[in-house]
């Protein structure tokens, strides 16, 4: 079995861990800070919907907690559900927002040198709209 890749993407807000918590672990909020795949979000029967240029996918984040996971996972029609995992922690005055990439299975360099980029923008996107 082959090592398993990964990138750790994080940015520091100057604004208090439960405040970012709040508003990052809101599914309504998601299209202003994961602006690298989010076009729009809604709810529709009972589950969160977003729009992205793979379509519409299922959006659903881990349940509300005191540690400060925003742990988040998407899924289409068919295939499996697919995980992003996040933290928010206390840092000096702010908070860092980490976000761990993981190389998928067998993908181009390229692919995931994208998905690590497109993490960094969206950390940048939340970061402006919780400083504004």
């Amino acid at each position: 079995m082959g090592q398993v890749q990964w990138a750790i993407e994080s940015v520091t807000i100057e604004r208090l861990p439960s405040e970012v918590y709040d508003y990052a672990s809101n599914p309504a909020n998601f299209a202003e800070w994961a602006v690298s795949f989010c076009r729009s979000v809604r709810q529709s029967g009972g589950q969160w919907r977003i729009e992205t240029p793979e379509g519409e996918l299922a959006l659903r984040f881990a349940e509300p907690n005191p540690y400060g996971i925003l742990d988040h996972y998407v899924r289409g029609e068919v295939g499996p559900e697919r995980p992003s995992h996040a933290r928010v922690v206390s840092s000096g005055a702010g908070s860092r927002v980490i976000f761990t990439v993981f190389r998928a299975v067998d993908p181009r360099d390229r692919v995931y040198a994208l998905d690590c980029r497109d993490v960094k923008a969206d950390l940048l996107a939340l970061k402006r709209a919780l400083e504004r």
